[in-house]
């Protein structure tokens, strides 16, 4: 059996060729690229596919079984660029596609979901068996902002109480590695989020527990927290999309407690404290 993953000189795709590699013999895992040049070290057969031009996506799918298709970073272009690869997998004769999703990606109120819903709904059109990942946020998504708030004494957000079962990049490549490697997922949605739930004050104090500081958490509102990103250098859309996404989390769009994500992987999913300790250590 091939296995295929796009994106995989990114930070999540790396992470899903490593733990593939730990189970299978490296001859039997393709790696996707639009750099070729950048998938050297990764130890696979690296193919150029580029989300944008169909005619590289059907030939470096000659003869792969399995996809994973990890959704695309360039926002605006994700819906017709996944559509791509899907048409490009029908018709190579994939027989099985995985896609990271995003949590709840039916009913988010998250500006990023309507991408990931039409990519579904390209899915069940497509008529290949398939299995949906609705990965939730990525605790270095937050945990990234911690030496920062250590530095300035705070941590700032526009969450407000909302809770968020965040979970690392290393366990949702690993729940990404058992459903590629595994039986019995085809039709299957899986919501994939982290054991522990915690609020943006819970973070601080964290963060506080670890340094012996006092970090507070400034609860701001959207549009305050979209300055503070701005006027740290964010470009003024991405501020402003970030900051809705922390308001997301408010309303419970980062929250999901059916733990099968550390069914999925067998064990409990990273927890805030080690995820902090990671983030302090570098």
């Amino acid at each position: 059996m091939t296995i295929a993953v796009t994106g995989a000189t990114g930070q999540l795709g790396r992470l899903v060729i490593a733990g593939l590699r730990d189970r299978l013999p490296s001859a039997s895992i393709v790696a996707l690229v639009r750099n070729p040049a950048k998938g050297a070290d990764l130890g696979v057969d690296v193919r150029l596919a580029d989300y944008e031009r169909p005619e590289t996506l059907e030939k470096a799918l000659v003869g792969v079984d399995k996809l994973l298709i990890i959704s695309s970073n360039e926002i605006g272009k994700r819906a017709a660029q996944h559509r791509n690869v899907i048409d490009a997998a029908r018709k190579a004769g994939v027989k099985e596609i995985v896609y990271t999703s995003l949590l709840h990606a039916d009913t988010s109120p998250l500006s990023l979901a309507s991408e990931h819903v039409a990519t579904e709904e390209a899915l069940a059109e497509s008529g290949v068996p398939h299995v949906i990942l609705r990965n939730g946020w990525y605790t270095e998504n937050y945990t990234g902002s911690v030496p920062v708030a250590v530095k300035v004494g705070a941590l700032s957000g526009s969450a407000g109480e909302g809770r968020i079962a965040s979970a690392t990049r290393a366990d949702l490549a690993e729940a990404a590695v058992a459903v590629l490697t595994g039986e019995g997922h085809a039709g299957k949605v899986y919501e994939l989020a982290g054991d522990e739930a915690y609020t943006l004050a819970d973070l601080a104090a964290e963060i506080s527990r670890q340094t012996g500081k006092d970090i507070p958490c400034n609860n701001l509102s959207e549009a305050d927290y979209a300055a503070v990103l701005k006027s740290a250098g964010l470009p003024e859309p991405l501020a402003l999309a970030i900051a809705s996404w922390d308001a997301g989390a408010a309303e419970g769009a980062l929250f999901d407690d059916g733990r099968q994500l550390s069914a999925l992987i067998g064990r409990p999913t990273t927890s805030l404290k080690d995820a902090v300790a990671s983030a302090l250590r570098t």
